[in-house]
């Protein structure tokens, strides 16, 4: 019995179960959105039954795992399971195994979390219903199949909202306002990244903070978060702003330890809400600094990256490489300094120590902006004066990115 007096029924968790691999940090498991929802809502003490496509050997690992953590898997078998590999946790997946599409798993059941698949689809009949369709280029509404509910909660991220209403560029509160109107969704969360998710009860929108984390592991965040929305909603009754707010802890723990949180886990977690700063919530979005070596094609591989991503954030980027260039010192020095003068931070790459960007960090720490200092190899004592004049220092790109993303909030 949960703590309000109710009685927990069991979830139906439908959706894919596929293989991940992460060149670095290390990963190989068998997860996908259902697989990990399965296990982050059983960890919390929810009853789950798990409907998917799985093929033999992920099977396998799947029904060991069910084993250990007490939830049930009804599976439907295909020839291979689909896989997603990712270089680095913030990178968009190459998928493998793609095939025709298989029949549609049917469930029927009282609390159902529906996510969206790539190699069928699910159609869904139940009560309580959380649905998550995964897919920013076409989301499909959740009646479109002949799904049902009694009562629908709807989680999407923004770019998914936009396409669902035909509403580009219009504010959270306008997007969940159509969606209440238009989805037969009672309830709608918009996950808005740093600046946490915009919650409509039905009644009106609500702001739920995101959370700081000491590191950040991005694959499978979303389906943590759907999970522990799901849970807290559903088998503990809680309000639609309470469980995102849950969730947006639960999902927070999720990325700094790469785990589950059991819910004494989750009491004894206090992380930080991210800071968003009036001038970043009327639309500012500060100047990033990319300071980094670009000699090599490790070199120059890495800054593409780091200027990928942070525009993905959302940010405005300065890179040197592509704003200046090569030159000699008198071509480029001079460029570069104002650069800096014009950035409100810096992302500081510093594996080899390269001379220009050790120059670049101070003259920025001279000027009192901040930095953010991405370094995997080198020692304590080579990151001392960064460490000691106030520089984030970060040894995994997703927390470096992450990290100066939130000090960009904050300004």
């Amino acid at each position: 019995m949960s703590g309000n007096g109710r009685v927990p029924s069991r979830i139906a968790v439908v959706g894919g179960v596929y293989r991940e691999r992460c060149m670095w940090p290390g990963w190989k498991e068998v997860f996908g959105s259902a697989g990990r929802a399965a296990s982050a809502i059983s960890c919390m003490g929810g009853q789950v039954d798990l409907y998917t496509y799985v093929d033999t050997l992920a099977q396998e690992v799947l029904e060991s795992r069910a084993a250990l953590e007490d939830f049930h898997v009804i599976p439907t078998q295909v020839s291979q399971s689909i896989a997603f590999e990712y270089h680095h946790s913030l990178e968009t997946p190459r998928i493998y195994g793609l095939g025709k599409q298989e029949p549609p798993l049917s469930v029927t059941a009282d609390r159902i979390v529906r996510f969206g698949l790539l190699e069928g689809d699910a159609i869904v009949k139940g009560g309580q219903v959380v649905y998550d369709p995964q897919s920013a280029s076409s989301p499909e509404l959740f009646c479109t199949n002949g799904s049902t509910a009694d009562n629908l909660a709807l989680i999407l991220n923004r770019r998914e909202a936009e396409s669902m209403t035909g509403l580009p560029g219009r504010s959270p509160e306008n997007l969940a306002e159509h969606l209440i109107q238009h989805s037969e969704a009672q309830v709608v969360l918009i996950k808005l990244g740093a600046e946490g998710s915009l919650v409509h009860d039905g009644a009106a929108g609500h702001r739920v903070p995101a959370y700081q984390t000491k590191r950040v592991w991005k694959i499978g965040s979303g389906d943590n978060f759907v999970a522990h929305f799901a849970f807290h909603w559903m088998n503990e009754g809680k309000s639609p702003v309470e469980s995102a707010d849950l969730a947006s802890q639960g999902t927070a723990y999720y990325c700094q330890t790469r785990g589950f949180a059991t819910p004494d886990l989750l009491n004894a977690f206090k992380p930080k809400p991210v800071v968003v700063s009036k001038a970043y919530l009327a639309g500012y979005r500060p100047l990033v600094y990319l300071a980094g070596p670009f000699f090599t094609l490790a070199q120059l591989w890495l800054v593409e990256q780091a200027l990928a991503d942070l525009k993905a954030m959302g940010l405005r980027v300065f890179s040197p490489y592509h704003e200046v260039g090569h030159g000699s010192a008198d071509d480029v020095v001079q460029l570069d300094l104002e650069g800096i003068d014009k950035a409100d931070l810096v992302f500081a790459i510093g594996d080899g120590l390269d001379s220009g960007t050790i120059y670049e960090v101070g003259y920025t720490c001279a000027k009192a902006k901040p930095v953010i200092f991405y370094c995997e190899n080198e020692t304590d004592e080579n990151k001392k004066m960064m460490g000691g004049s106030g520089c984030t220092l970060c040894d995994d790109y997703a927390t470096a990115i992450y990290q100066t993303l939130w000090t960009a909030c904050a300004l």
